[in-house]
C-alpha cells in the first residue's frame, strides 16, 4: 500500500474524529462515493498482509444535512469490511494471540512515539508520555495530559497526583502494574512565556491524539475505565457537563463502562473527607463492576471514625 494512501486515510480518519468532538453524529456520504467504496480494491505488485494494514476507525460522526443524491449513515453503522477499500475496517481487529497483541501494541508505541501532528507539542515536549502498565489489564486509567514530572520522565502520573493515583489504586487491592493508565493527550501542552504550570488541551489537540488512545482501548479491551476529570471526560464522551454532575454515574465509551470521577490534583487541592470519599465510592463501584472482593475495612475508607 502506497504511502500517499496512508497519508490520506490517517488526515481522513483525523479529520472524522475531530467532527465527532465536534458533537456531529452522523455523516453525508454521495451515492456516488458509496459506489466506489463498493469497488474491489485496487490490484498490488504483491501480497499485502491485512492484519498489519487494518486500522482502527472509530464510529462515522456526522455532517450537517444533507444534499441531493446524498445517503445519511448514522453514528455506529456498519459498512460491511467487503465493501471497504483494503485496509480500512470500521473496528479494530483483536489479535488473535498474546504475541500478536504484543506487537500491535509495540507497533502503535512506535507510531505515537514520533508524531509531530501537533507541531508546537513536538517542539517543547521533551518525552511523548505513550502509556505504562498490563496491556492485558481489566481496569484502565485515563487523565488528560502529561504535566511537567511526565514530560521530564515520560510516564503519566508520575507526580503528586500520580502518587495519589498511585495509592487509591493500591487501596484497591491492585498495583500499577495490574492496571494500564494513559492520557488523552500524549504531550504536554505548551505553556509559551511560562516557565511553570499546565494548561487545558485545545479540543483540536484532544482530537488529534485521541485515536491512539482509541487503539490502545481497543487493543487492552479492559472491561472497565475511569476517566480522571473534566477533560478526561470531554476527551471521551464529548461532553462538557462538568465532572461534579458527571462522576460517580456510570457511562459507555465505545461498548466498554466508563466510571467518571475527580483527579487526582482536585483532590491534592481540596483534601476534604468528603471529597475524598466521594471517589473512594466511585472505586469501590469500579470494584463490584469487576466483581473485586472488598473487604469492610474498605468500605469504610474515609468514613468518619476510620
Amino acid at each position: 500500500m502506497s504511502v500517499s494512501y496512508n497519508e490520506l486515510l490517517d488526515a481522513t480518519i483525523q479529520h472524522l474524529e475531530t467532527l465527532k468532538s465536534r458533537g456531529a453524529r452522523s455523516v453525508a456520504v454521495s451515492a456516488e462515493t458509496l459506489r466506489t467504496l463498493s469497488q474491489p480494491p485496487p490490484k498490488v505488485a504483491r501480497p499485502i498482509d491485512v492484519s498489519s494494514t487494518r486500522t482502527a476507525i472509530p464510529p462515522l460522526p456526522a455532517g450537517e444535512g444533507r444534499g441531493e443524491g446524498e445517503s445519511r449513515v448514522p453514528t455506529g453503522s456498519k459498512i460491511q469490511p467487503a465493501n471497504l477499500p483494503l485496509g480500512i475496517q470500521t473496528e479494530t481487529r483483536t489479535p488473535k494471540s498474546a504475541t500478536e497483541k504484543a506487537a500491535a501494541f509495540a507497533a502503535l508505541r512506535e507510531r505515537v512515539m514520533v508524531c509531530v501532528k501537533c507541531a508546537n507539542l513536538a517542539s517543547s515536549r521533551k518525552n511523548v508520555v505513550f502509556g505504562v502498565g498490563n496491556i492485558d489489564a481489566q481496569l484502565m486509567f485515563v487523565g488528560e495530559a502529561p504535566g511537567a514530572d511526565e514530560d521530564a520522565q515520560g510516564e503519566p502520573f508520575v507526580g503528586r497526583a500520580g502518587e495519589l493515583l498511585t495509592k487509591i489504586i493500591q487501596a484497591m487491592g491492585l498495583q500499577r502494574s495490574d492496571v494500564y493508565i494513559a492520557n488523552i493527550l500524549k504531550c504536554r501542552p505548551d505553556t509559551p512565556g511560562q516557565s511553570s504550570g499546565n494548561r487545558k488541551p485545545t479540543p483540536e489537540e484532544m482530537a488529534v491524539c485521541v485515536p491512539y488512545l482509541h487503539e490502545q482501548i481497543d487493543l487492552i479491551q479492559p472491561r472497565v475505565l475511569v476517566a480522571l476529570g473534566a477533560t478526561a471526560i470531554e476527551g471521551l464522551l464529548g461532553k462538557t457537563l462538568g465532572i461534579m454532575k458527571l462522576r460517580g454515574n456510570w457511562k459507555t465509551y465505545r461498548g466498554t463502562p466508563l466510571m467518571p470521577t475527580f483527579h487526582p490534583a482536585y483532590l491534592l487541592r481540596n483534601q476534604a473527607m468528603t471529597e475524598k470519599r466521594k471517589v473512594w465510592e466511585d472505586m469501590l463501584s469500579v470494584m463490584e463492576k469487576l466483581e473485586m472482593p472488598v473487604s469492610e475495612k474498605q468500605k469504610n475508607y474515609f468514613t468518619r471514625g476510620s
